[in-house]
C-alpha cells in the first residue's frame, strides 16, 4: 500500500480571486466552489495535479516551503504571459544544462518555470 498525490491546496484569504489567476495561468476551469471558502479547479488533462484553494485568516509570513515548477517549450514567453496574468518575477537561476524563472503568484506564493528538459 502506498500514498498518489491527491491534490495541491493553497490557503489563501480569497480562494475566488486567487483562482482567477490560477484558471487563466493553467488553462483550466473551477470544478467546484464552496461557497467561496474553497475552491477546486479541473485539471487540463486527466493525470493533472488537481489545484484547490482553501480560505485561512492569518496572512501568508516568510517564503512557501513547498512551490510548484512548470515546464514549457518556451520559458521566456510563457513567463511574460504569466507577468501579463499578474505574476511577479522573483529570479533567475542558472547552472549548467538548466535555467528557471521564479515566480510569485499575486498573492506572492512561490513557483518556478523552465523549459521542458529532453
Amino acid at each position: 500500500m502506498g500514498i498518489e498525490l491527491g491534490m495541491i491546496t493553497i490557503d489563501c484569504a480569497d480562494p475566488r480571486g486567487l483562482a482567477a489567476f490560477w484558471t487563466k495561468a493553467l488553462g483550466v476551469e473551477v470544478d467546484q466552489d464552496y461557497d467561496g471558502e474553497f475552491l477546486i479547479l479541473r485539471p487540463a488533462v486527466g493525470s493533472a495535479p488537481v489545484f484547490a484553494f482553501q480560505r485561512v485568516p492569518e496572512e501568508r509570513a516568510g517564503k512557501n516551503r513547498v512551490h510548484m515548477d512548470f515546464g514549457t517549450d518556451d520559458m521566456e514567453k510563457e513567463v511574460e504571459r504569466l507577468i501579463g496574468l499578474g505574476a511577479t518575477k522573483l529570479d533567475v537561476h542558472e547552472m549548467p544544462g538548466m535555467t528557471w524563472t521564479v515566480l510569485a503568484d499575486p498573492v506572492g506564493n512561490e513557483f518556478c518555470v523552465a523549459t521542458h528538459q529532453g
